[in-house]
């Protein structure tokens, strides 16, 4: 081993740029497979208690987008008697409605009922559960998620100002009628940390058509009419879309049956796992796109590093042939080779895990503040682990070739002259 590690600094520079880019492309697989696995995770959390969402008949990955991740939006509204129907039909546990197209400072501003945190569940059937304070209990209240409150340095009783239009867009600021926060909830590490949340009873009065500029908006419930009314409370004339929960898996089929055929007004029941599948079946190129680009680099890494091996040979010749002189078996000058390899194999593969640990505590809190991902830590999952003891092997392989070579060599060709 001390030979070998000799052998190395003796060719330092070029033995450092073969890990270099060893390390790199380590970094760059690992950071490939962590980004692919923990959005997985990310946006599977963030579906988890919905058995169905029910919107605008549309694209299903652009509905789950929407009404999920608060990415765009489900075009068209539907009525508020789509929510009533719903509720009475038989396998439907709850039904929580969705209101939607206002932003605050970029974040997305959802018109719901208490229910929603009373029934939204995350991270494989986790409940919702408040940081501080807890849900509106009238028109002007408000909750936020721990992303905003964290970013933006609200707390419970701060006065936020919604604006209409999705993401940083503002087409209309709604200053006359602020809403004060009763609420955050703890940190779930999904797209309801990055949301607020307001009563359907306050998101449409902001909207109401008679609503003047310059009053407040929300007098005008006291005159709403109480056919708008329902035994489980306030109903707009217009909803975005309403999480659905049954009572019995089984009627998810009937149930999507009957939303299809609904005749008034175009629905669709979309399954929020079923739609999962399109969206990674949509990013799916994208992904072997991203690995084969991984893969090459890694190929090109060991086709340097067997370079760097061959080329060294012919001025070690002599190195090699007075090992032989003084005793060395053949076996033992390949296996030098093999160790110089494993060597500088490992050094790559160790630099690149500081190069994806490093880039992944720079990179977390921003995939965290804008897609609600999170990489899982400093912990390698055992499909990483297997990875790099692969990228290993593939390393000790690629020293064949040279080792090989240096095997043919006699012992008088290491001593004969060379013209």
């Amino acid at each position: 081993m001390t030979l070998v590690l000799h052998s190395l600094w003796n060719r330092r520079f070029v033995a450092a740029l073969t890990v270099l880019a060893i390390a790199l492309s380590v970094a760059l697989i690992l950071s490939v497979e962590r980004l692919r696995d923990s959005a997985r995770t990310s946006f599977a959390n963030s579906a988890s208690g919905i058995d169905l969402i029910v919107a605008p008949r549309g694209n299903d990955v652009q509905i789950l987008l929407a009404t999920v991740f608060g990415v765009g939006s489900t075009g068209a509204g539907m009525s508020g008697e789509v929510l009533e129907l719903l509720e009475k039909m038989p396998g439907v546990a709850w039904a929580v409605p969705l209101m939607q197209g206002d932003n605050h400072q970029g974040f997305p501003v959802i018109g719901t009922t208490a229910a929603y945190f009373e029934h939204f569940k995350h991270s494989r059937g986790q409940a919702l559960n408040f940081a501080n304070g807890g849900s509106f209990e009238d028109t002007h209240g408000a909750v936020i998620g721990a992303e905003v409150a964290e970013r933006l340095g609200y707390d419970v009783g701060t006065e936020i100002v919604n604006a209409h239009g999705a993401g940083a867009v503002a087409l209309e600021v709604h200053d006359e009628a602020p809403f004060q926060i009763t609420g955050v909830l703890a940190r779930t590490n999904t797209a309801v940390d990055r949301m607020a949340f307001i009563s359907l009873e306050g998101f449409d009065a902001l909207h109401a058509e008679n609503a003047p500029r310059s009053a407040d908006p929300f007098a005008t419930l006291a005159e709403t009419d109480h056919d708008d009314e329902h035994e489980h409370g306030f109903v707009p004339d217009q909803i975005n879309a309403i999480y659905i929960g049954l009572s019995n898996r089984t009627a998810v089929l009937g149930v999507q049956r009957a939303v299809a055929t609904y005749k008034a007004e175009p629905l669709a029941a979309v399954m929020p796992n079923v739609a999962l599948l399109q969206l990674w079946s949509i990013t799916g190129t994208a992904e072997n796109a991203l690995r084969l680009m991984s893969v090459a680099v890694m190929a090109a890494s060991m086709i340097g590093m067997v370079v760097m091996l061959s080329a060294a040979l012919e001025a070690r010749r002599r190195e090699f042939a007075i090992l032989r002189s003084v005793g060395a078996a053949p076996r033992d000058v390949v296996l030098m080779i093999v160790l110089e390899a494993l060597l500088v194999t490992g050094s790559g593969i160790l630099l690149g895990l500081a190069i994806f640990w490093g880039a992944g505590l720079l990179a977390e809190p921003l995939l965290s503040a804008r897609f609600g991902v999170t990489l899982g830590g400093h912990v390698l999952t055992s499909r990483e682990i297997i990875l790099l003891l692969t990228v290993l092997c593939f390393g000790g392989l690629a020293s064949l070739l040279p080792a090989w070579r240096v095997y043919r060599m006699t012992l008088a060709d290491g001593l004969t002259t060379r013209l």
